[in-house]
């Protein structure tokens, strides 16, 4: 075949996806979807991060968690075998099931704790550990997607990351004024009673710890830096004391040495960019540490 009539077969395949997945998508619009799901760009994220993870060689490191932990961007890490497979509006255990039933496993696996009261997902878990049979049409679709976006955006020059970021940290900490985002996330969460859930997903939890460790692997649980009013909430503090109560070896846990005060939130729970990229790099030192 020309080479000419290969990039065009390709385009004409990425246009046929590209409409079955809008077709895909209007069905479920029409459909309803139900509240507190992900929204579909976040599960389209999803979607292509997880399908990346499953087709590239294991790697090193291995975060898993909910929006709070997706705000560590793998570039924010100088370690080049990062894969951060945190899920913006989901739970840490869909993740953690993922990696934990894979054929091979990274070296280390680190699992946010601050957000535990969302169950995994099981669509997302059966679809990427080889369970599902009902999309078997349009999982060769995504698949082509996926590939179209990993070939579009090449990954950037790490020493112009790195000096990017590096300018990024030099600067002071935001100004900005989160306090009506903080009042509102802090109602809500005094508000939340999800300790009966939190308490299931840790059994959960520490069963997948204990497989992957028995693969001989290594998973670690970190508490991300939340703003002190934030912390002292009843979701906040009433998930912190079962977890710890469940996992009191502090063998088990990797702790984020980072400076409060140098920290940011955009509304008390989620880093910003900055307070993101210190996060981060005490992940490194710790992990270093040990």
């Amino acid at each position: 075949m020309k080479p000419s009539s290969t990039v065009s077969w390709f385009c004409k395949c990425v246009l046929m996806a590209a409409s079955v997945l809008a077709a895909d998508r209007l069905a479920t619009v029409a459909i309803g979807t139900k509240l507190q799901q992900p929204a579909a760009t976040a599960r389209d994220g999803s979607l292509i991060t997880l399908n990346r993870y499953v087709q590239e060689p294991a790697p090193d490191l291995v975060l898993v968690g909910s929006s709070v932990a997706w705000r560590l961007k793998e570039e924010y890490f100088s370690l080049s075998r990062v894969r951060n497979l945190a899920l913006a509006g989901g739970s840490p255990l869909t993740s953690l099931e993922i990696v934990a039933k894979q054929p091979r496993l990274p070296k280390i696996v680190l699992i946010e704790t601050n957000v535990l009261s969302r169950p995994a997902d099981r669509a997302l878990v059966e679809r990427f550990t080889g369970q599902e049979h009902s999309d078997a049409f349009l999982r060769p679709v995504r698949t082509a997607i996926a590939a179209y976006e990993t070939w579009n955006h090449a990954p950037p020059d790490p020493l112009r990351v790195r000096a990017a970021l590096d300018g990024v940290l030099s600067q002071p900490p935001s100004a900005f004024d989160n306090r009506v985002y903080v009042e509102r996330a802090v109602n809500e969460m005094n508000a939340d009673d999800s300790a009966a859930a939190v308490r299931t997903n840790v059994v959960l939890i520490k069963q997948l710890m204990a497989e992957i460790e028995r693969r001989g692997s290594r998973a670690l649980l970190i508490e991300i830096p939340l703003a002190p009013e934030i912390r002292e909430t009843r979701a906040a503090r009433e998930t912190r004391e079962i977890v710890r109560g469940a996992f009191p070896d502090r063998a088990a846990w990797l702790s984020i040495d980072a400076p409060l005060s140098e920290l940011r939130w955009a509304d008390g729970v989620h880093l910003d960019e900055r307070s993101a990229l210190i996060a981060a790099r005490a992940i490194e030192k710790a992990l270093a540490g040990r």
